[in-house]
């Protein structure tokens, strides 16, 4: 079995996880969705005041290696096992999920087109773009109401690294992206659009088996 690599990037807070989790629903057991968010570097050395000031918003904060190794791997046919990241504690946590290959394989992530290494594996890149005044205040929302920040904390991350990381790593993506949508999940027209060529694909791929 054949297997169809879509990547769908985008700043913070632009959508890319809703639209990833829309066309996840559209093929059900057919699909699997892997978040880039799951591999960022475990670092219990450093202490937690030091964890919270490290850049996030950087390439050199994801275990890039485990998370191409992975994507290779369910490309091949293998289950992973994929770590699970606790963003209050700014560490890993205890728990795993196995993840089983699937003909269809979703992955989204801020930085998800900065590693050629990644790119050149996807068969679809998506580009999700949408305003920054959009994109703040639903980081600010998600990470004060679901990740216990304060208000203060988060502003400063995203003028400190997240907005200059985002215009170095980011915005790059969508001159190497094979569809550009605006305001990602809420863009009904596109899911419609990706969901019909997936399953195209899938259809082409079972008449040649």
């Amino acid at each position: 079995m054949e297997h169809i690599i879509i990547g769908i990037a985008g700043g913070s807070g632009s959508g890319k996880t809703t639209l990833a989790r829309n066309i996840k629903e559209t093929f059900s057991d057919d699909a699997v969705l892997i978040s880039m968010d799951s591999y960022y570097k475990h670092s219990p050395e450093l202490t937690y005041e030091e964890r919270v000031v490290r850049n996030y918003d950087h390439p050199d904060a994801f275990d890039l290696d485990m998370f191409i190794d992975h994507v290779r791997a369910l490309k091949q046919g293998r289950t992973i096992v994929v770590p699970q990241y606790d963003f209050t504690a700014h560490l890993r946590s205890d728990q795993t999920v196995t993840v089983e290959s699937r003909s269809i394989i979703i992955l989204e992530g801020v930085l998800l087109f900065a590693d050629p290494r990644l790119t050149e594996l996807m068969d679809i890149k998506v580009f999700v773009d949408t305003d920054a005044d959009v994109r703040i205040i639903r980081r600010i929302v998600r990470d004060v109401k679901k990740r216990g920040r304060s208000l203060d904390s988060v502003v400063a991350q995203y003028l400190g690294t997240v907005k200059p990381m985002h215009e170095q790593f980011v915005e790059p993506g969508k001159k190497i992206a094979d569809i550009i949508v605006p305001e990602g999940g809420k863009n009904l027209v596109a899911l419609g659009m990706i969901s019909d060529f997936l399953e195209k694909k899938i259809k082409n791929q079972k008449e040649t088996e």
